[in-house]
């Protein structure tokens, strides 16, 4: 088979990711990042803010539901740590930010924003904890399959679930 030329840099690729989640998410939107040498951006999302409304120039007012500052903080510390270690030797240009309010439609506003060609986020974590949210919010995944034109790359878990085992929501 021939080499086909790489295409040239599309929108950005964007890696919605949370702490201590696995890095196969960065891996995999790195590599697809590459593949189309468009930049990458990895994304935490604080859910603690909400989106209270947007100017018409595009800034953002939120409000905060008790919690923020520190954590929000802490949380796109840890997201930023762990894309340096996962992509330290790729050759794909990279940055971390967070966004607010509903990890769905906050990534779909992102993505419109700046024309970005792909999403990747991850499955979620087995437990009875992520189970009652997914339960309450509904899957991030699904959200975004379902709300906006673009690809989405879902990435499974480090350890997934088996044929014959359980699934998370059952």
């Amino acid at each position: 088979m021939t080499d086909l030329p790489r295409p040239a840099a599309s929108g950005p690729v964007i890696a919605g990711v949370v702490p201590g989640q696995s890095s196969r998410v960065v891996r995999e939107a790195a590599r697809y990042a590459a593949l189309a040498r468009a930049e990458l951006l990895v994304v935490h999302v604080d859910t603690t803010r909400f989106v209270a409304f947007e100017d018409p120039d595009g800034y953002v007012h939120s409000t905060t539901a008790d919690i923020a500052g520190a954590a929000a903080k802490a949380a796109l510390d840890d997201v930023r740590a762990a894309a340096e270690k996962v992509l330290a030797g790729h050759d794909v240009t990279w940055s971390a930010r967070q966004e607010i309010g509903d990890p769905a439609l906050a990534l779909i506003r992102l993505a419109d924003e700046t024309g970005a060609s792909l999403l990747v986020v991850g499955t979620r974590k087995r437990g009875i904890g992520e189970s009652v949210r997914e339960f309450l919010t509904g899957s991030v995944a699904a959200r975004l399959s379902h709300r906006q034109r673009r690809p989405v790359l879902v990435v499974p878990q480090d350890d997934p679930v088996g044929a014959d085992d359980q699934l998370p929501w059952e």
